[in-house]
């Protein structure tokens, strides 16, 4: 089997075993850990996954030709996403990074019409499908998990009011929401704070969808939703808000994304960025990912954006990690996938079932073993503009809670 010397020296922790195309079984054993059982039905597949790894696995599972007989998918990519956290500083898989990093730059050029295409082809499925694993809300980026049994109602609820309390919000205040979603976080804001909202988005489903909820919601005269890239905006706003979105900015256009937040934002203004991001310096985007899933797509490292956030002339006046957060998040989305999956196989067929299954798995090991973690980033005009300590932010999220519970009483 092709990738038999590959795995044999990669495999430190758990016990994999594998029946390749030819019916032969070959284990590698590590200490302690899950076991986990594959079959490979082809050989094309065995010599792909040892030039090409991360995409041929992820299209092997994808398209059936790669089985787990014994564990979950779960398992597996624990077993794998563990191993090659250990691996990776050291022999052929360090090279292997460098020659990726080398080339990000090349895949994440995203004019304004490559980034409609992009977010077209993630964001723009069929809307059932995220109300099927999403939050009530469809909240489609990484929750506040106030203690790690919330359901996902409850943390994404959390995010939102975590997020409120950093903008300082006043009545009568102009927010711009870049990346806007399916609206949730701006109907909350102008419901709460009674703020205008201008939410922008290239994905015409969230779009179409943000409008119906304010026009249900009796918004429409305090939010508006454009279809309109972030480069293409005018106006001048007190607050700016973007959630989930600078991961499809790319890494070439950051100091764009920086320059235009400024330019938007008033003389008093206060901006929040909350992107996921990597704590082990620059790296590169799945290939699996880039071309499945998020094409154009990157998570940057701090040591990439901060350097651009400093010649931007924005105070940075503070700067919170979000750990396993986005781990805890994708673990609740899975569940709620799985549990729906046959209604998700009446929208698409089998096939998209298993991509998006590795996709969820994929993504919550990333969170979970490897680099993956999220920061709120915020930003002002002036250094005086938000208070010297932390404490504001635990008393507003404080006050929202009571506030709802009054509501609710």
């Amino acid at each position: 089997m092709w990738v038999a010397p590959l795995l044999r020296r990669l495999i430190r922790y758990g016990r994999l075993t594998v029946i390749d195309a030819q019916g032969r079984i070959h284990r590698f054993v590590g200490q302690g850990g899950p076991e986990v059982l594959i079959r490979i039905h082809d050989t094309a597949l065995e010599r792909r996954l040892l030039f090409q790894a991360d995409l041929a696995l992820g299209e092997g599972y994808t398209e059936g030709r790669l089985t787990v007989e014994e564990g979950s998918l779960y398992d597996l990519l624990d077993l794998l996403g563990r191993n090659y956290q250990l691996a990776r500083q050291r022999g052929p898989l360090r090279w292997l990074n460098r020659i990726e990093r080398a080339f990000r730059r090349l895949y994440q050029i995203n004019p304004k019409e490559r980034a409609r295409r992009n977010v077209a082809h993630h964001y723009d499925l069929n809307g059932e499908l995220y109300r099927l694993f999403l939050d009530q809300d469809r909240q489609y980026s990484c929750a506040y998990f106030e203690h790690p049994e919330a359901d996902i109602d409850e943390a994404q609820r959390a995010k939102k009011r975590h997020i409120a309390a950093k903008l300082l919000l006043e009545p009568g205040m102009r927010v711009l929401d870049i990346g806007c979603g399916f609206g949730g976080l701006a109907l909350d804001l102008a419901r709460r704070f009674d703020v205008e909202v201008v939410g922008i988005t290239l994905s015409r489903e969230q779009v179409e969808e943000a409008r119906r909820r304010a026009r249900e919601e009796g918004l429409s005269d305090r939010v508006t939703f454009l279809f309109e890239d972030y480069r293409s905006h005018r106006g001048v706003y007190d607050r700016i808000v973007s959630v989930g979105m600078f991961e499809h900015v790319g890494v070439n256009h950051y100091r764009t994304f920086f320059r235009t937040l400024a330019e938007l934002l008033s003389p008093r203004g206060v901006a929040l960025l909350h992107s996921i991001g990597r704590m082990a310096g620059p790296g590169s985007t799945s290939p699996w990912i880039r071309k499945y899933i998020f094409p154009g797509g990157y998570i940057p490292a701090l040591s990439e954006v901060m350097p651009v956030v400093e010649s931007s002339g924005l105070w940075v006046t503070d700067l919170e990690i979000l750990r396993l957060h986005y781990a805890f998040t994708l673990r609740r989305w899975r569940e709620r996938f799985l549990a729906n999956r046959q209604r998700v196989r009446e929208l698409y067929d089998e096939r998209f079932c298993r991509m998006w299954e590795y996709y969820l798995v994929a993504s919550e090991i990333f969170f979970r073993r490897l680099d993956g973690m999220v920061f709120q980033l915020q930003l002002a005009k002036e250094r005086d503009l938000v208070p010297l300590t932390r404490d504001y932010i635990y008393e507003a999220e404080h006050r929202l809670r009571a506030q709802v519970a009054h509501a609710a009483a």
